[in-house]
C-alpha cells in the first residue's frame, strides 16, 4: 500500500519526504537524488538532511546520505511489532530448526504483508521477501491468512481492488481467491505455489488474540521440488497457536 504524500509546508513533512525517498534496494542517496525523488529545492533538502544528521536519522558519507541506526532504535521501540516479536522468536527458531527452511512472521498493513522477523539458513531458497519489507496479501500465504480472518470490509476492499500479478501462478480472480480464503478459515492455514515468486512454495498459519482477532501469521517457505508445504501443517499450526497463547497470557496479565 502506498503511503500518503507527506505534507511539503511543513518541515516534518520535508524530513519524512527525505526519508521514504530511500527504498529497500538503496544503501546510499546523492542530494542530487534526493531532491529528483522528493521534488524539495536543493537548498531546502540539503537542510533538512542535515538536521536528519544531526538527530541520528540519516548519516552523511563521501557519497551521499544512508539511513542512520537511530531509525533502527526507533523501530526496535515499536510496542506490537517489538513485543511480539519477542513472543515469537522461540517458535520461529524451533520451527527453523525442525524444517531448516525460510520461516517468517508477519502482519498486515493496508493491501501489504509487512515482514516483522525472517528466520534461514545458508540452504534456504532466494525469496523477495525481507525484515521490514512488504509484499501484496493477496499472493503470499502469510497474506492470505491475515486477509482471510480480517473483518468482512477489508476483506471485500481487497477482492474488489486490482490484484497485481507477480508469478504466471498469481490468483488475480476475485472468485478463487475469495474460495482460498473461506477454506483458511476452515483448515486453518493457507497455501502459495509460486504464486509471489516461481520456485517458491508456503504455509502459512494465524495468530490470533484471545477474541479470536488476527495479530499477526507465521510461514514455512522452501523450493519446489523439495519443500512439501502440506506436510508441515501440523508444525506451523503448533507454532501460531503456542504464539497465541502466550499472547493472550501476556495480554491478561497487563489488564
Amino acid at each position: 500500500m502506498p503511503h500518503q504524500p507527506a505534507d511539503l509546508d511543513t518541515v516534518l513533512g520535508k524530513a519524512v519526504t527525505i526519508l521514504r525517498a530511500f527504498t529497500v534496494d538503496d544503501q546510499v542517496l546523492s542530494l542530487a537524488e534526493l531532491v529528483r525523488r522528493t521534488g524539495l529545492p536543493k537548498a531546502t533538502a540539503h537542510r533538512v538532511a542535515g538536521d536528519l544528521v544531526t538527530n541520528r536519522l540519516l548519516e552523511r558519507t563521501s557519497l551521499g546520505y544512508r539511513l542512520s541506526g537511530g531509525l533502527f532504535e526507533l523501530g526496535m521501540r515499536a510496542s506490537v511489532e517489538r513485543s511480539l516479536l519477542e513472543l515469537a522468536m522461540p517458535f520461529l527458531q524451533d520451527l527453523y530448526e525442525r524444517t531448516h527452511e525460510t520461516v517468517h512472521l508477519g502482519v498486515r498493513e493496508g493491501r501489504d504483508v509487512v515482514y516483522v522477523a525472517k528466520i534461514g539458513g545458508h540452504r534456504q531458497a532466494p525469496t523477495p521477501s525481507r525484515t521490514g519489507g512488504r509484499m501484496p496479501v493477496h499472493c503470499t500465504a502469510i497474506g492470505k491468512v491475515l486477509l482471510a480472518y480480517s473483518d468482512a470490509d477489508v476483506r471485500q476492499e481487497i477482492l474488489n481492488g486490482p490484484l497485481e500479478r507477480r508469478t504466471p501462478h498469481t490468483i488475480v480472480a476475485p472468485g478463487l481467491l475469495e474460495r482460498q480464503l473461506d477454506a483458511v478459515l476452515e483448515n486453518g492455514v493457507a497455501f502459495e505455489h509460486e504464486e509471489s515468486a516461481a520456485g517458491l512454495q508456503c504455509i502459512a498459519a494465524p495468530v490470533l488474540t484471545d477474541a479470536d482477532r488476527v495479530l499477526a501469521a507465521i510461514s514455512i517457505t522452501g523450493p519446489v521440488g523439495r519443500f512439501r508445504p502440506e506436510t508441515h501443517t501440523d508444525a506451523v499450526r503448533a507454532a501460531a497457536q503456542g504464539i497465541s497463547s502466550l499472547v493472550a497470557r501476556r495480554r491478561s496479565l497487563n489488564r
